[in-house]
């Protein structure tokens, strides 16, 4: 007998999206194709041998623990080594099966169905799939180079939901070398954040996935340093370490940390132990350093080279963020363009990106693209590019007869 299932799921299951980027995975073979649409790291940044011989330092100094349950919060070694490389104190981390974890659990402990949740437009996708399975309400503000006009689009946005009833519950940010658009806050930004959390009584979640990838100018202070009663960060081992291990960590009060600890309990117990030790090993003999400097090295050459790339491919009226860290860059094409139904002939032509649109909190901006610099081999780059480009010219030209 066929069983009809529509009327037996939860009424959060129609807030659910389904992410275009994993989308793609599944109709491809990225290494078939020409693709800048993933997130992924390189992997020659994963090193196979030093992983081998740090698995098995783990298990002769820790021995059969590795292969136990362990705390919720995480395993204490490393805590201990995750508070001591970001000069925090040990009780106000607690360890997460990935950042992206991270950014569940502090949707799910903060956010009622109708909150709101200030978010910059463009902004990670991975988020917003989060925010609107728990029925949030995603407000976006996008960037501006005057600051004092940025703030007060912020402060329009803040008073325009205030005078809606609506309760905003947290500033969700990534501001090193952003996903999708690349970019950074400066520091007097991030302080107008601060202020603006301290005025209005909001809590701020720094996504920090990407900090540590950064190729040139200098490190500004993170948004936890300038408020760490007010903000949750958040950090991940993925891109400085290998993703495959799914671990990150928590940054937060001691109290909004329980919250989440009580809620973790019923997710997954506690992050993979085994991956836990081999991370705190990993930290502690000095390899993740060493190997943290080959990747940014390899990164830094990859993504001046894809910015050549663009400069010297990209037809006119193309323009593109210049990041100074992090795995992507961002193109904007000419108005009226629209990357989303272009897609489909650009992957069948060999080659992949993801619509910018797809970043907006209202789907806006369809004539922007991201593109990721880390994850093509570098011998492929040029062609891949080139391909990019020449499919742009075609259907700017095509708009321009039209």
């Amino acid at each position: 007998m066929e069983i009809e299932y529509s009327h037996r799921f939860s009424d959060d299951v129609g807030s659910f999206f389904r992410s275009p980027v994993r989308e793609i995975f599944k109709r491809v073979d990225l290494n078939a194709i020409y693709s800048f649409a993933g997130g992924y790291p390189s992997a020659d940044t994963f090193p196979a041998e030093a992983i081998k011989q740090t698995i098995a330092d783990a298990i002769d100094r820790y021995g059969s623990r590795v292969f136990q349950y362990g705390a919720t919060q995480g395993v204490p070694e490393l805590r201990k080594a995750v508070a001591e490389r970001y000069g925090v104190d040990e009780e106000r981390i607690l360890i997460s099966t990935s950042s992206q974890q991270g950014i569940d659990v502090c949707t799910r402990v903060l956010v009622n169905p109708g909150d709101v949740i200030l978010t910059s437009a463009p902004s990670y996708l991975g988020a917003m799939q989060s925010f609107h399975s728990y029925r949030a309400t995603i407000v976006g503000v996008q960037h501006h180079p005057d600051i004092d006009v940025w703030r007060q689009m912020y402060v329009d946005a803040i008073e325009m939901c205030l005078a809606q009833g609506k309760h905003i519950k947290f500033l969700y940010m990534i501001p090193d070398f952003q996903n999708p658009s690349g970019e950074t806050l400066t520091l007097d930004e991030r302080r107008v954040l601060a202020e603006l959390a301290e005025r209005y009584d909001f809590l701020i979640v720094e996504d920090s996935p990407y900090r540590e990838l950064r190729y040139e100018g200098e490190p500004v202070p993170t948004l936890y340093s300038l408020a760490p009663e007010r903000v949750i960060h958040l950090g991940s081992f993925s891109k400085i370490f290998a993703p495959g291990f799914r671990l990150g960590w928590i940054i937060a009060n001691p109290e909004i940390l329980d919250r989440i600890y009580v809620c973790k309990q019923s997710l997954d117990l506690c992050a993979p132990i085994l991956d836990q030790y081999v991370a705190a090993e990993f930290l502690s003999s000095g390899r993740l350093d060493a190997n943290l400097k080959h990747s940014i090295e390899l990164y830094h050459h990859k993504r001046d080279i894809m910015l050549s790339l663009l400069e010297k491919h990209m037809p006119e009226g193309v323009t593109w963020t210049h990041p100074e860290g992090g795995l992507f860059i961002f193109l904007r094409l000419p108005e009226g363009f629209d990357t989303v139904k272009l897609y489909d002939v650009a992957l069948e032509r060999g080659v992949a990106y993801v619509a910018g649109s797809f970043f907006y909190p209202d789907g806006s901006c369809r004539n922007t693209m991201r593109m990721n610099f880390s994850f093509m081999a570098e011998e492929r780059m040029p062609a891949g590019v080139q391909l990019l480009a020449d499919i742009l010219r075609e259907e700017i030209a095509h708009m321009a007869n039209s």
